[in-house]
């Protein structure tokens, strides 16, 4: 357990160092989480709002993870690699939209 640790903690320094849109989406995270606890009116809400927030930081780190792994084989162009590369990036995009979503059913039936 402790060594599993310490290799996911250097996975997450890795991406912080090497990833700005990793980087980005916990500057995002650090600005929504306060929001979801404090906008959600119960526990159910409140992990919907951060947990949604939490899935973008998830899939990000395959996408990268995915990306590192085609860069390891070469620069040149793949077709099989661009896909893979794409659908990495539409995974997060999709993470992204449900953020989207989940806050704003959440949040719109409130002020309308």
């Amino acid at each position: 357990m402790l060594q599993a640790t310490v290799w996911s903690c250097q996975g997450l320094r890795a991406a912080w160092l090497h990833e700005s849109s990793f980087r980005l989406e916990v500057y995002l995270l650090v600005l929504l989480a306060p929001l979801a606890l404090w906008l959600g009116d119960d526990g159910v809400e409140r992990a919907l709002l951060l947990g949604s927030c939490l899935l973008v930081l998830a899939v990000e780190l395959l996408n990268s993870a995915i990306e590192a792994v085609i860069e390891r084989y070469g620069a040149e162009f793949h077709e099989l690699a661009g896909r893979a590369k794409d659908m990495g990036s539409a995974a997060v995009f999709v993470t992204m939209v449900n953020v989207l979503l989940v806050w704003g059913l959440i949040l719109l039936p409130r002020w309308w």
